[in-house]
């Protein structure tokens, strides 16, 4: 694997002024970690964007400050970026101490074909899609496989405790969290909404009264009479 290497040097220019410096094509970052003082460094943008790209959080960087005799071993923690244009803004390294363990976020990805994946009816669902581990960062791989091809069934299932890593790498992640499964795909007739249902039985209630009435006055012959009308006060 390609040994990732970064220039910095120490920054002076601290806080909203940092602006000036992003338009020169530099991009602020902070280094820390154990056994480690804080130092506001900088560094090409071209050449920051380029480590981002390739180590992600995973992947140990060589990183050379000025005139240090030795080189640093350090691995992105965080990186900022504007909300908007996503223009680099500031990246934080953290230096693991010497012979210390780091704990990282690992991306799982899958690989080959699920056979039960192909059965009329189902589908393939994700579950957790980052392992949280911690080992000795020699010890950290880019990424974690999971080959999918052993799902030969409906409702088979991958879980965190079934995926087997160096006896040297903890897993912190829940092994009861689902990573992949195949399942069948349900579909729900959709219910006729309550308040349709209440208009409908009302309606009908009210079509049924009124047949009713008709049916009276058809077989009386003769309708309801009417009220007497009122006298006036001078009759």
């Amino acid at each position: 694997m390609e040994n990732l290497k970064l220039a910095a040097n120490k920054r002076n220019i601290l806080r909203k002024k940092t602006r000036f410096l992003r338009r020169e094509g530099i991009t602020p970052i902070h280094l820390f970690g154990p056994d480690t003082e804080p130092q506001a460094l900088q560094c090409n943008t071209d050449e920051l964007l380029k480590i981002v790209s390739l180590a992600g959080m995973t992947r140990p960087v060589t990183l050379k400050v000025d005139n240090e005799s030795k080189a640093r071993s350090v691995f992105i923690r965080e990186v900022q970026r504007h909300p908007i244009s996503r223009r680099l803004l500031h990246v934080d390294f953290y230096q693991v101490k010497k012979g210390g363990k780091i704990r990282v976020a690992v991306p799982i990805v899958l690989s080959g074909e699920a056979p039960a994946a192909k059965l009329k009816g189902s589908m393939l669902i994700r579950g957790v899609s980052t392992l949280d581990i911690e080992c000795l960062p020699e010890k950290l791989p880019s990424q974690i496989t999971v080959d999918v091809s052993q799902l030969q069934e409906l409702e088979q299932t991958i879980y965190v405790k079934d995926i087997v890593l160096d006896p040297d790498i903890q897993i912190h992640t829940d092994p009861g969290q689902v990573v992949v499964k195949v399942s069948e795909i349900v579909v729900k007739e959709v219910e006729a909404a309550p308040v349709a249902a209440e208009v409908e039985a009302k309606a009908e209630g009210e079509g049924e009264a009124a047949a009713g009435a008709a049916a009276t006055t058809e077989a009386t012959g003769k309708e309801k009479p009417e009220p007497p009308a009122a006298k006036s006060a001078g009759a």
